[in-house]
């Protein structure tokens, strides 16, 4: 089963048990990817759609910090609760350091291609080639720390 036929699943199972918060999260989720879908005319796979989520728990994760300044716990808890439902359909992510490890090998595999040492002004060629290697199984944030400090090494 594909992972938005799962979205559709789970969408089912949260209007029987009348679970209106989990509800409306995924039809959140299924709205923005019917979107990206209508947008780009094409149908999605697997990895596009955790793209698609990783950029909604990005979105809550910027929100919540933002609410959190506000002092407006309500909100932060509101946000929260849908980035558990969103993290739900996130494959297992990567340890830092299976990351940092990772990040290592595609810096050497890099380096050796280019016939140099990579530097921190190589940044950008090389995130380019880690983001296809590791989109989805790990956050891009710490990832962008890790390809920072190998590079910088």
């Amino acid at each position: 089963m594909s992972l938005k036929d799962q979205i559709t699943e789970d969408m089912k199972t949260a209007m029987r048990a009348k679970d209106m918060p989990r509800l409306g999260t995924i039809r959140l989720l299924q709205a923005a990817l019917k979107q990206k879908e209508v947008d780009e005319r094409i149908t999605l796979g697997d990895a596009e759609v955790v793209a698609v989520v990783d950029k909604l728990i990005k979105q809550r994760k910027d929100s919540i910090a933002a609410f959190e300044s506000a002092n407006r716990q309500d909100l932060a808890d509101k946000e929260k609760a849908e980035m558990a439902v969103l993290q739900a359909y996130l494959p297992a992510r990567l340890s830092a350091e299976k990351v940092a490890a990772e990040v290592g090998a595609i810096v050497a595999e890099w380096s050796q291609a280019q016939g140099r040492k990579a530097g921190p002004g190589d940044m950008g060629k090389v995130m380019g080639a880690v983001k296809t290697r590791l989109a989805g199984k790990a956050d891009m944030g710490e990832v962008s720390a890790a390809v920072k400090a190998a590079l910088a090494g």
